[in-house]
């Protein structure tokens, strides 16, 4: 079977963050805490390094879900917020819908809590409408690993392609030659093995 390599395009992306909410973050079970914070903050230490536009959205926010994540907002603060008031597909709601579409990207970066539903229901809806659709399987958490496969099976089937943060951080990067400091930086800050590659290249730079 043939195989197009559709590339992530900096130039033609765009980052959904959807229902990264205090209340549901309690639901994730197929990430440790500590470990899923990190992995959603890098993303949106990505979104802003490489200056891709970006909408945050939650779900019933007065209710159980609670409210977002802080630091997303503060990451992101140009970034459109859209309180939905009910619709548990974001796809649902006219105004996330258009914050999407004025973005005028066709490239859209997903991810969210839970998997099979905040992430997986826009993420198809998306597909349907044409867009390109990536999904950074570790910046989404779910109740256990029967779910997370489940949603992962529907989504790829459907033609969206499943990625790390740290993978959708490469293949917008491109060359490392475009800025080694800037990049090894936010890897070195959410991944602290990677603090050593860094200084590995720093101190063998000042010695040139």
């Amino acid at each position: 079977m043939s195989m197009t390599y559709k590339r992530l395009d900096k130039d033609k992306a765009a980052v959904l963050l959807v229902d990264h909410q205090a209340g549901l973050s309690s639901l994730v079970r197929d990430f440790g805490p500590d470990a899923f914070r990190n992995n959603v903050l890098a993303l949106a230490d990505i979104a802003q390094y490489f200056k891709l536009p970006s909408v945050l959205t939650t779900s019933f926010e007065d209710g159980p879900n609670g409210p977002l994540m802080p630091e997303l907002k503060a990451k992101l603060p140009n970034a459109p917020f859209i309180a939905r008031p009910g619709q548990i597909n974001a796809w649902d709601n006219e105004d996330f819908v258009k914050a999407v579409k004025a973005t005028g990207r066709k490239q859209l970066i997903i991810a969210g809590i839970v998997t099979e539903v905040c992430v997986a229901f826009p993420a198809l809806a998306a597909l349907e409408e044409g867009y390109e659709v990536f999904v950074v399987t570790d910046a989404s958490g779910t109740f256990n690993e029967v779910t997370r496969h489940s949603a992962w099976d529907r989504m790829s089937k459907a033609g969206a392609q499943l990625m790390t943060w740290f993978g959708v951080a490469c293949e917008l990067h491109r060359d490392w030659r475009n800025d080694v400091e800037g990049l090894g930086t936010l890897f070195a800050n959410h991944i602290p093995d990677y603090r050593n590659l860094i200084d590995s290249y720093t101190t063998t730079k000042a010695s040139k």
